[in-house]
């Protein structure tokens, strides 16, 4: 198991706004029209209120020629690394007993 990140990812909106629209000299209203989205779409993935989805993947990866993967891998981190770093029911699972024959 990998080590446990104790810092929070950097978020798709993060990416984008530092990446990608401060070197461009982008504005919200100039990106979000150039991804086919409302301002108040990208506005809530930039301020960390909203997820990218496949489809937000697909055409931020056409924008930025950049791939799916890449958007989509980063919300993952995200979303996962909060999930691991919230209190919740989750955390009272217990392993279940594996047969080291079956795993291999």
């Amino acid at each position: 198991m990998p080590p446990k990140m104790t810092r929070r990812p950097s978020s798709p909106g993060f990416i984008i706004r530092t990446h990608y629209m401060e070197p461009l000299n982008l504005t919200v209203t100039e990106l979000a029209l150039r991804l086919g989205i409302s301002r108040k779409t990208l506005s809530k993935i930039l301020n960390e209120r909203g997820s990218v989805s496949p489809d937000m993947a697909l055409r931020l990866s056409r924008a930025f020629n950049t791939t799916p993967q890449l958007w989509l891998n980063l919300q993952q981190t995200v979303d996962l690394w909060l999930a691991e770093n919230t209190p919740g029911d989750w955390q009272k699972v217990t392993p279940l007993p594996m047969d080291q024959s079956e795993t291999a």
